[in-house]
């Protein structure tokens, strides 16, 4: 597990895994809405400072990566080492991000807004932050690779490591 990469839908506890396995491992945590996004969520970052952003941060030796964009999970996909699924049921994925509150200077409307895109997370089709791009990636994913279903799961996953 020397490169992590942890996806999965708004809410179901990528950040809190990766500062937990980043606690036990001593490795660098990225959080992809820091590449993708403005500081505030101010806008989408251009592209290419996102993925050179990106790059940078995949070339180190070990580091854990967490969040729901498939397109840079795509861009590193060939160092990663470790792929963990974090398939939350979409009600406690709403719960939790309404629990936690807007994060990194957001805007209400903003956080009304990902709470809507968290519930099309089984619905979106022909995207790559979807389930069905999740599940596509994890399916053919072919080394270390794990799909936790609840915080139990993700805890019991973190007493092992």
């Amino acid at each position: 597990m020397d490169r992590v990469f942890i996806m999965g839908n708004g809410g179901s506890g990528k950040t809190w895994l990766a500062q937990q396995l980043a606690q036990r491992l001593r490795y660098p945590v990225f959080h992809l809405d820091d590449f993708h996004w403005l500081p505030n969520f101010t806008g989408e970052r251009p592209r290419d400072e996102r993925n050179r952003l990106v790059a940078e941060a995949a070339d180190g030796n070990s580091w854990i990566m967490e969040g729901i964009y498939g397109s840079i999970l795509r861009q590193v996909l060939s160092r990663v080492t470790a792929l963990i699924w974090l398939d939350i049921p979409d009600s406690e994925c709403i719960f939790n991000l309404i629990q936690r509150g807007q994060t990194g200077g957001g805007t209400d409307e903003q956080f009304e807004e990902l709470l809507e895109y968290t519930r099309g997370y089984r619905l979106r089709k022909n995207h790559m932050n979807s389930f069905d791009a999740h599940g596509q990636f994890f399916e053919g994913y072919s080394l270390q690779k794990l799909k936790l279903r609840s915080r139990s799961d993700a805890t019991a996953f973190l007493a092992t490591v």
